[in-house]
C-alpha cells in the first residue's frame, strides 16, 4: 500500500470521505478551504505531502478535480472509501468486543490495523460480532445509513441552551480528546442538556444527570447529538 509520512492511499480516501459527507467532523482549526490544507490538518501532514497524495489519487482515478481545483471523489474513490470506512468501525468493534480494548484504544488499533485484513476476513468477523449497528463510538458500520442519519444530528455545540440531547457519535480525529470524552463519561446513549455558552471563555455548561459540567468548545464541537 502507497504510504506518505506514514499515510496510506485508504487513510486519505477515508478523510476526504469526512470531508464530503459532514456534520461538523473534520473541522479545519485554520478555517481553510482547500482541500490539500483541510485533509493535511486532519492527517497531521504538510500541504505539500497531502498535494502530493491527492496528485496521485487524482491519477489512479479515485478523485477529479471540481471547478474551484476541489478534490471530488469519483464513483471510484466513493466506494473504495466507504469500504475502507466501514472495515475500521468493524475492527474497532472486534478490538473492544474480542479483544478486550477500551473504545479510546480501538480507534488507533484499528488506523494501525486496516490494511492488515483482507476483504474476506472482516466479513468472518462481521459475522462472528453479530453484524453489528454501530463502531464503539456510535458511527454506523453501514455508511450509507451513516450519510441518512447525518440530517439527524448536530453538534453539541449547535444546541440552544434549554435544549435537551442524546449523545449518538464521538469525533474520533483527536485521540486525546476521544481518551477525554470517556473519561469524563461523554459516551453515545448519555443524555444531557445544553444549559449555556461562554464564547469569551471557550466553553460551554452542560447538565448531565442533574449535575452541570463545564467542557470545551472544542469537545463540544466533536459531541454529536440528537436533538429531545
Amino acid at each position: 500500500m502507497a504510504r506518505a509520512q506514514g499515510h496510506s492511499v485508504d487513510d486519505y480516501l477515508e478523510t476526504i470521505y469526512f470531508l464530503a459527507f459532514p456534520i461538523g467532523e473534520y473541522r479545519p482549526s485554520t478555517g481553510s478551504t482547500a482541500i490539500a490544507a483541510r485533509v493535511a490538518e486532519m492527517l497531521g501532514v504538510s500541504r505539500a505531502s497531502a498535494g502530493e497524495m491527492l496528485k496521485r489519487l487524482e491519477a489512479d482515478g479515485l478523485v477529479e478535480r471540481g471547478d474551484q481545483k476541489e478534490a471530488i471523489l469519483t464513483e471510484a474513490g466513493i466506494e473504495r472509501a466507504k469500504r475502507v470506512v466501514r472495515k475500521h468501525r468493524i475492527i474497532e468493534r472486534f478490538l473492544t468486543d474480542f479483544m478486550g480494548y477500551t473504545a479510546a484504544e480501538s480507534h488507533v488499533h484499528a488506523d494501525e490495523l486496516g490494511d492488515t485484513f483482507t476483504e474476506e476476513m472482516i466479513e468472518r468477523i462481521n459475522e462472528r460480532l453479530g453484524h453489528p449497528e454501530r463502531c464503539p463510538h456510535g458511527w454506523p458500520v453501514d455508511p450509507e445509513f451513516e450519510q441518512e442519519e447525518n440530517a439527524q444530528l448536530v453538534s453539541l455545540a449547535d444546541l440552544e441552551p434549554g435544549q435537551g440531547a442524546e449523545i449518538v457519535r464521538l469525533a474520533e480525529h483527536d485521540g486525546d480528546l476521544l481518551e477525554w470524552f470517556y473519561d469524563e463519561g461523554f459516551v453515545p446513549g448519555t443524555n444531557l442538556e445544553l444549559r449555556g455558552a461562554q464564547p469569551a471563555a471557550g466553553q460551554v455548561t452542560v447538565a448531565v444527570d442533574g449535575a452541570e459540567r463545564a467542557l470545551s468548545e472544542k469537545a463540544a464541537d466533536g459531541i454529536y447529538v440528537r436533538a429531545a
